[in-house]
């Protein structure tokens, strides 16, 4: 483990020093640099970097009173590069934009820099963040600090590796079907799913799209508290978003209330198959929240029609994102991102009939579930980390998956109910690989459910094995 110099303290800690002017902006970035120059080389993370960008606005910054929540100071952070930043190069993993410059930032990016976050560079992302794994023809493959045969996951997958090897103190991620809580589980760091509007996004094509969302990713909860309360508020660009709670989540973190019943639902009754060394993990890690005197039941809701649902609504989005590229740009395309233009472009009104219908029948049963248990717990990746030279599974424990992004089945299902998820560190494979477990809350829940997931953070202490430095093998 890393365990010298600014990179290796928590972004709490670090704003902490920030706050008592014991550490200044332009030296964490100095810090940032260094560590990206001796670790970076090794994964990938970190494809395109601005510390002249941040010296410059960190020599000019203005900042609100250090009072309030989600204050920064000037602390550095990563941008996944899906993430339009100003002035910055933004490609969005694919080589029809390798050399574009975004003309303004993005929501996210506005209101952490509006709170003194400072972006150090873009972290590497597949396709249009198409894929659960991360690699694109434009900077390569990122590869799993743990071990740099096995991939870290996506599409967040440069975030969560820039946060584990200490390159950064934050980092954005987003989600449409699992992209920021299987990174996370697969590096050994947080990644927080949080409802819809809860984090402005865009300015979107699709401005009243539920499904894909922006959510924090840190080392710790307290740290992915932080960020939240950073960017959690109302903007007019996003229709759907609303404003910061009354109370703090770094408050909710730090004064955490425990949960009075966690539901233990394994791979949702066979709904997801799942590795049998990652469901015992992962089972094991959900019966420790009895220390704390939690009922744990074993118990899950009906999931029937989310993945039918979940399919029909990601290739739609697919195809009014990008349908136009199919014609204009279809060599350039890598051969997942064609099969679900052509399939959202395939869907009939029957169809997309059939999926409003099955996803409001699925919110109906999670909601009534929910109001019986505080927490749902899942495991967030069905399988360990795999081969980086593997494009996605293919299969699970026996059963063959039907198409590239099946494998995330388990996180889709949570993205189709709308309710806020997090996966934090539960334990580590035999071949010493992080395994992830997936908290899920109630309805705008997210206060109760990262107060529920620092509890757990205590118990388990996985959070103090980060920063670690790449372990390198061929």
């Amino acid at each position: 483990m890393a365990d010298s110099g600014p990179y290796s303290l928590t972004a709490v800690e670090t704003v902490d020093l920030l706050k008592r002017k014991q550490v200044s902006p332009l030296e964490l970035i100095d810090a940032a640099e260094a560590r990206i120059a001796a670790v970076d080389g090794a994964v990938n993370a970190m494809v395109v970097r601005t510390f002249d960008r941040a010296r410059q606005r960190a020599r000019s910054l203005t900042l609100p009173d250090a009072q309030t929540p989600g204050w920064l100071g000037g602390l550095p952070f990563a941008v996944k590069d899906l993430n339009d930043v100003e002035g910055v190069r933004t490609t969005f993993g694919s080589p029809i934009y390798k050399e574009n410059i975004s003309q303004r930032s993005c929501l996210f990016v506005q209101h952490m820099e509006a709170m003194g976050g400072l972006v150090i560079g873009k972290s590497n992302t597949p396709e249009f963040g198409a894929g659960a794994q991360t690699f694109n023809e434009v900077f390569g493959i990122t590869r799993n600090p743990w071990d740099t045969r096995m991939t870290c996951a996506g599409s967040s997958g440069g975030s969560a590796v820039a946060l584990a090897t200490g390159q950064a103190w934050l980092a954005t991620g987003s989600d449409l079907g699992g992209s920021l809580r299987t990174p996370a589980s697969f590096c050994g760091v947080v990644g927080f799913r949080p409802s819809p509007g809860r984090v402005p996004y865009g300015p979107a094509l699709l401005p009243l799209n539920t499904y894909p969302v922006n959510g924090p990713m840190g080392r710790c909860v307290a740290d992915v508290a932080l960020m939240l309360d950073a960017s959690a508020r109302h903007h007019p660009l996003d229709p759907i978003s609303y404003d910061a709670p009354a109370v703090s989540y770094a408050q909710a973190v730090a004064n955490p209330v425990k949960p009075a019943k966690v539901a233990w639902g394994g791979g949702f009754n066979g709904a997801c198959p799942l590795d049998p060394e990652i469901e015992d993990i992962c089972r094991q890690a959900t019966l420790r929240f009895a220390e704390i005197g939690t009922v744990v039941e074993d118990t899950a809701p009906d999931v029937s029609g989310a993945r039918e649902a979940f399919q029909v609504f990601r290739g739609h989005y697919m195809a009014a994102s990008h349908g136009g590229l199919l014609q204009s740009q279809r060599d350039l395309l890598k051969p997942e991102v064609i099969w679900n233009i052509e399939y959202g472009l395939s869907l009939s009104g029957e169809d997309v009939r059939r999926a409003t219908l099955l996803q409001g029948q699925l919110y109906a049963r999670f909601a009534a579930f929910m109001a019986g248990v505080d927490i749902l717990a899942v495991p967030t990746a069905p399988v360990p980390p795999f081969p980086v030279e593997q494009r996605y599974v293919e299969a699970i424990n026996g059963q063959k998956m039907p198409s590239y992004i099946d494998w995330v089945l388990i996180t889709s299902i949570i993205t189709m109910t709308g309710l806020p998820s997090v996966s934090v560190p539960a334990g580590f494979t035999k071949g010493g690989l992080p395994v992830g477990l997936q908290l899920v809350g109630r309805p705008r829940g997210e206060a109760a459910l990262l107060a529920a997931a620092k509890l757990f953070e205590d118990m388990t202490g996985l959070h103090k094995k980060l920063p670690i430095d790449p372990v390198v093998r061929h």
